[in-house]
């Protein structure tokens, strides 16, 4: 297969799932079966081409990112510099525990078996949570306060398991910590920009400048399609959430999950 269709192939798949609470990782490992480069190039471009998926968000919500007004003179009190802060207060714990475990879980849970009881477990965790009757205490994304944050960026780590997903984690903390759908959805939206933002460049950082054109070709190539399906995605994403719950993402995690346990584990 050429390269750069499987750059594009691998930039969809980021684009689709990065922001799913269906695991980009779990995915990227199932599709890297039958369509990848060799071993190190092909674990650098799935994590750096989620900056093209980051880069989405951030022009999806562009205003309420970078709308900077003075309240009581001062621009640090504007509720785009909350967001700011809270988002940055939640990615401390991502930070310091992906840099004392990190290479351990690439090492020994970056395998079909993990991804496949992950993404059940996920699944099963979903449809509990939407079962419940529960009143929201947090239906607005400014009344997160700084505690509440600090713990959705706690749970969040659990998705360094692959195949529990980022989005799932931290959707599922945050519910579980009083948030409403649409603002555990948002608020996992904005703490993925500097929690893979800071992955992708570290995993740059180490390769990056050992890379051939050629290599840089396909990053780019990956890079700009993970954009365009992911900018398709968010949107969609939040005009369902607002009128749906999230059952289908756990029935879907739980026959993914089942498929490779077949396919990988027991075959």
């Amino acid at each position: 297969m050429n390269d750069i269709i499987k750059s594009i192939i691998l930039g969809i798949v980021e684009g689709i799932t990065e922001f799913l609470p269906i695991s980009s990782t779990g995915h990227l490992i199932l599709v890297n079966q039958f369509v990848a480069f060799d071993e190190n190039f092909t674990k650098m471009f799935d994590i750096v081409i989620q900056l093209g998926a980051i880069l989405s968000v951030i022009v999806y919500f562009r205003k309420r990112l970078f709308t900077f007004n003075k309240v009581n003179g001062s621009y640090f009190k504007s509720p785009t510099a909350i967001l700011w802060m809270k988002t940055i207060v939640g990615v401390i714990p991502a930070l310091l525990i992906g840099a004392k475990f990190g290479k351990q879980i690439q090492e020994y849970l970056f395998n079909p078996t993990t991804v496949s009881l992950s993404l059940i477990v996920g699944g099963i965790l979903l449809i509990i949570l939407e079962n419940l009757n529960r009143n929201y205490r947090i239906t607005l994304i400014d009344e997160l306060d700084y505690k509440t944050v600090f713990f959705i960026g706690l749970i969040q780590c659990i998705a360094m398991v692959p195949g529990t997903s980022r989005s799932a984690a931290t959707i599922i903390g945050a519910m579980l910590l009083g948030c409403s759908r649409v603002v555990a959805a948002e608020f996992s939206f904005f703490l993925a920009i500097p929690t893979l933002f800071a992955a992708s460049v570290y995993s740059f950082i180490k390769v990056g400048f050992n890379l051939t054109k050629a290599e840089f070709i396909l990053l780019a190539v990956g890079f700009f399609v993970s954009f365009l399906v992911a900018l398709l995605v968010v949107a969609g994403f939040m005009k369902f959430i607002s009128r749906h719950n999230f059952k289908i993402f756990g029935y879907y995690r739980i026959i993914l999950g089942m498929i490779i346990l077949v396919l990988f584990v027991l075959m």
